[in-house]
C-alpha cells in the first residue's frame, strides 16, 4: 500500500475533460477526449511531487461525470483535502454543474479546499468566439466561495503542472494542516469486474 499525504478528487460533468486532465498531470500524455472510455466509479492514480524541500504524495481520484454515479462521488470524495472541480470553456452546461458540485462540497465537505478548473482552453485559439463561459463570471464566483480558479489545456499541457503545484503549495502554507497518510484499499466494481481504489482513514 502506498503512502497518500494529501488526498485530491476531480468532480465535474462527464466529458468536461477531467480524465484527460488526470493522465497529462500523472503521465504526461494526451491521446485525446475520444480515445478514453467513460469512468465508472472513479478511476485513482498517485504521483510525488517536491515541493518547497518537502516531499508529497498526492493520491489522485478521477470520479465518473454521470449523474447515474453522482451518489458514488460522494464516497470518493470524502475526507478530500483538495477538490478540482472541471467545467469545459466552450460547454454552459459544464460550468452549472460546477455549482451543485460547490454546494455539495460546502455542505459535506467544508474543510476542502476548492479549486475550479477550466478545461479544453485550447479550443479558443487566441479568441473568445468559442467561449461559451464567460471568464469574468467564473472568476467573481470563484472569489464569492472562496476558491482558486485556473485554465488548462490538456491538449497543450497548459497550466496543469501550475494547478497541481498551487494545491501543494496552499496545502504545506495551511497551518491546520498535518500531513496523514490514507491507506488504500480495493473496491471491485460490478459493472466491469475491474478494480477502482478509494481511500479511507
Amino acid at each position: 500500500m502506498s503512502r497518500i499525504d494529501l488526498k485530491v478528487v476531480l468532480l465535474g460533468k462527464e466529458y468536461c475533460g477531467k480524465t484527460s486532465l488526470v493522465e497529462r498531470f500523472l503521465n504526461d500524455r494526451f491521446a485525446g477526449e475520444n480515445r478514453y472510455q467513460n469512468t465508472i466509479g472513479a478511476a485513482y492514480g498517485a504521483k510525488t511531487l517536491n515541493v518547497d524541500g518537502k516531499e508529497l504524495t498526492l493520491g489522485v481520484w478521477d470520479t465518473a461525470g454521470s449523474e447515474r454515479y453522482e451518489a458514488m462521488s460522494r464516497m470518493y470524495y470524502r475526507n478530500a483535502k483538495a477538490a478540482i472541480v472541471c467545467y469545459a470553456v466552450n460547454d454552459v452546461d459544464s460550468w452549472e454543474k460546477v455549482k451543485f458540485w460547490v454546494s455539495e462540497l460546502q455542505k459535506l465537505e467544508p474543510a476542502c479546499s476548492i479549486y475550479i478548473c477550466a478545461t479544453k482552453l485550447d479550443l479558443i485559439n487566441g479568441s473568445n468566439k468559442n467561449r461559451a463561459v464567460d471568464y469574468h463570471n467564473t472568476t467573481d464566483y470563484a472569489e464569492q466561495i472562496n476558491g482558486k480558479i485556473i485554465e488548462t489545456s490538456s491538449k497543450l499541457g497548459e497550466n496543469i503542472s501550475e494547478l497541481f503545484l498551487t494545491i501543494v503549495k496552499d496545502y504545506l502554507n495551511d497551518k491546520s494542516n498535518h500531513l496523514e497518510s490514507f491507506d488504500d484499499f480495493v473496491i471491485l466494481d460490478k459493472q466491469t469486474n475491474k478494480s477502482s481504489c478509494c481511500a479511507k482513514r
